[in-house]
């Protein structure tokens, strides 16, 4: 019956027109590839789509097959509505496609690897973006294709493509790939077979590492990854991840094209990646080298900046979401850690690496600022986009790039994500925790700094012990900036009244803070005994009392109003919580701060003034002066005044000169309440002229003369 088609068909081949084959016919048919009838008529460089879960493409040449002799060129369409280049088939061809409709043609069984072309001799990544956009060309096969199904199943979540086409188009370009004026022309070269890879049970796990440099060294000549090939790559990649992992990155540090086709094949599927991260994060996380003994017995060490890369291109990898996401705190702090380290240290041998690497494709001259581009791409990818912005308007960026600041800008970074993101900084938080855990912690400034920042999203009762050990440590730090962030930490923490009860240990170290010249560091450690002292059942010792209570005697005349205020209250606090046998030690030294607290009644500062009078009155009940307790009470603070000069005569000296230095003070108030309190006590007879009541003379005689100085007239000795 063939046969008889066949003479039907000679009428047809007589013809000419143009672009009509030449009249000499071979004796058989010539094998082609048939279309899809709703195929569109000529795609000399395109690729059919279909859907399905595994997908081939069918390679139309730029000249269509005839029956007889050579192939006839394609003609431009002139039907309306045609596309512009394209082309209809000669009228054999349609007929063809008729007859085959009701008579089918047998044929061998013949395997559908997807043609492949020739790779452009410029291969690498091009200028990295933060948000790429990948496409991948997805096709299925033809409904009277004879190829078998792939025996092995996936899950539904991969993206395993018979023909994956990673090439640059004109509308944009694909991260990884050069790009290129011209679409690579299809050849006859297909992706090997590679017929071991057929049955996984005659694989010895000490081939992996050959296998997948064979995938990488096919994958150098072509420009898409068959479905064949990127099945036993992700099937490996399932089986062995960290074979995988190691091998690639042995054979191409630098992320070649081959090896970025490889990645992102890595990144389609979630369940793959699942598995693949964990040894790509630790590579990362061991700096400069990272050694791994492979199945094969290879332990050639790889650097962790080659991981980075490899994770630079799954990360923009759009189905990469879900599992970036469930390792997002994982990456975040192995990105942070290379942004930190390459800042601070950069080993001879990396710097010849990355030297190779951005003179090739053209990426940041410092691998920090590659560091921090990943970073701002792993954030968009988690939908912090804001935050990258926000970093941005704050020069938060640029800050990171320099070690002095670094850790400025890490705490900064912390505070932006904190406001979107508690889960991930909780995250982020636990495992900096397990960094700065260790003995001998590296470059851990701005780790801490980040740490502080997001305590408050840690599950203290999980990691209570670590945490208090951590900032006990870095608290008796020589560091200055070190003690600031552990002070900071401690006043959130200080906050958890278990947390609290724990701190007793950290007293000491605390009361000696408080002689510091930074007021900053005097303002937090103040903070933490107060944040502690609120808990009713805390009490202070013995020991700590009379040392806290005599520390607190000079921050009342601090500059900063805060360091007073607080100052005040915890003095109150102090002699409320002390312990019974703790008092008789503490008398002494509330006996010195009544003449304090009173000048300080007069303060202009309402709260500062406030705080004076109630911790007066504290001080008053505390040492049982129940006169002095009344007039306090009453406000009859000048008689108040008067009582205390009359009831301890003894130490009139001692509460002048307390008193001398608020005659200096900007306050008017306060000078005024101090040479009132000082007239009184020049005022009281005395047989003969005392050493009081010569100071006191001095004093008015010199405020005299500034008096007079300021009003323009010589000044005049009284």
């Amino acid at each position: 019956m063939a046969g008889r088609f066949r003479r039907l068909f000679k009428v047809f081949r007589g013809k000419k027109g143009p672009g009509a084959a030449p009249a000499q016919q071979p004796e058989e048919l010539e094998q082609f590839q048939p279309r899809q009838d709703d195929a569109a008529p000529d795609r000399t460089q395109e690729q059919d789509r279909a859907h399905g879960r595994f997908r081939s493409t069918v390679q139309v040449p730029a000249a269509i097959p005839t029956w007889a002799g050579p192939a006839v060129a394609a003609q431009p369409s002139t039907a309306p509505g045609a596309p512009l280049g394209t082309a209809l088939p000669s009228l054999s061809f349609v007929l063809l496609q008729m007859f085959r409709k009701f008579i089918p043609i047998r044929r061998g069984k013949t395997s559908t690897t997807a043609t492949e072309g020739t790779a452009e001799p410029d291969s690498g990544l091009t200028e990295l973006q933060a948000e790429p956009d990948v496409s991948t060309d997805i096709t299925a096969p033809s409904e009277d294709s004879d190829s078998p199904t792939n025996d092995h199943t996936v899950k539904t979540d991969r993206a395993v493509t018979e023909d994956m086409a990673i090439t640059n188009t004109d509308t944009g370009e694909t991260q990884g790939i050069p790009n290129t004026d011209t679409t690579p022309i299809p050849t006859g070269i297909h992706a090997p077979e590679l017929g071991y890879f057929k049955n996984s049970a005659d694989s010895s796990q000490q081939q992996v590492p050959a296998m997948v440099s064979n995938i990488h060294q096919s994958l150098g000549s072509h420009v898409t990854v068959g479905a064949r090939l990127g099945f036993n790559l992700l099937r490996l990649a399932e089986e062995h991840p960290a074979d995988v992992v190691l091998t690639l990155l042995r054979c191409a540090p630098s992320c070649d094209r081959a090896a970025t086709m490889m990645w992102r094949l890595l990144g389609l599927s979630g369940s793959t990646l699942e598995k693949v991260l964990p040894t790509l994060l630790c590579v990362m996380e061991d700096w400069p080298l990272h050694s791994m003994c492979t199945s094969d017995g290879d332990d050639t060490p790889v650097l962790a900046l080659a991981a980075t890369l490899g994770l630079w291109v799954i990360v923009q990898v759009p189905r990469c979401h879900e599992a970036v996401n469930l390792y997002s705190s994982r990456i975040f702090v192995a990105l942070l850690f290379q942004v930190v380290i390459t800042t601070q240290q950069m080993p001879e041998e990396v710097d010849h690496f990355w030297r190779a690497c951005w003179e090739e494709h053209r990426l940041p001259t410092n691998p920090n600022r590659f560091a921090v581009q990943a970073m701002k791409a792993l954030l968009c990818r988690l939908r912090c986009d804001n935050e990258v912005v926000a970093m941005e308007r704050k020069r938060g960026w640029d800050t990171l790039l320099c070690a002095d600041t670094q850790h400025y800008a890490v705490g900064l970074l912390a505070r932006e994500m904190r406001r979107v993101s508690l889960p991930m900084c909780s995250g982020i938080a636990l495992r900096l925790l397990g960094l700065l855990s260790r003995e001998e912690p590296r470059w851990d400034l701005p780790f801490l700094a980040f740490l502080v920042e997001v305590l408050e999203c840690l599950d203290l009762r999980e990691c209570s012990d670590s945490v208090l050990e951590m900032m006990s440590r870095y608290l008796l730090s020589e560091c200055r900036q070190r003690c600031r962030l552990a002070l900071r930490g401690l006043v959130v923490l200080s906050k958890d009244p278990a947390m609290a009860r724990r701190m007793g240990s950290l007293s000491q170290r605390l009361v000696e803070l408080l002689g510091d010249a930074d007021g900053e560091v005097v303002r937090m450690s103040l903070s933490v005994f107060m944040n502690a002292l609120e808990n009713k059942d805390i009490l202070v010792s013995s020991t700590t009392a009379p040392k806290l209570a005599e520390a607190l005697l000079p921050l009342f005349e601090n500059d900063n109003s805060h360091v007073q205020l607080f100052s005040i209250h915890l003095f109150c606090k102090v002699m409320e919580l002390v312990v019974e046998e703790g008092k008789k030690p503490l008398e002494r030294i509330v006996s010195q701060s009544l003449l304090l607290l009173f000048l300080h009644c007069h303060e202009e500062n309402r709260h500062v003034a406030e705080a004076s009078m109630e911790t007066l009155l504290c001080a008053a009940g505390f040492l049982k002066r129940r006169n002095l307790k009344q007039l306090v009470k009453k406000e009859q603070l000048l008689m108040f005044a008067e009582c205390l000069l009359a009831e301890d005569r003894s130490r009139a000296a001692e509460r002048l000169h307390q008193a001398l230095p608020f005659v200096e003070s900007p306050q008017e108030s306060l000078r005024e309440a101090a040479v009132r309190f000082m007239a009184l006590q020049a005022l009281r007879r005395d047989d003969s002229p005392s050493q009081t009541n010569i100071v006191v003379q001095k004093i008015f005689n010199k405020r005299a003369a500034e008096l007079r100085s300021s009003a323009g007239s010589e000044p005049e000795s009284l």
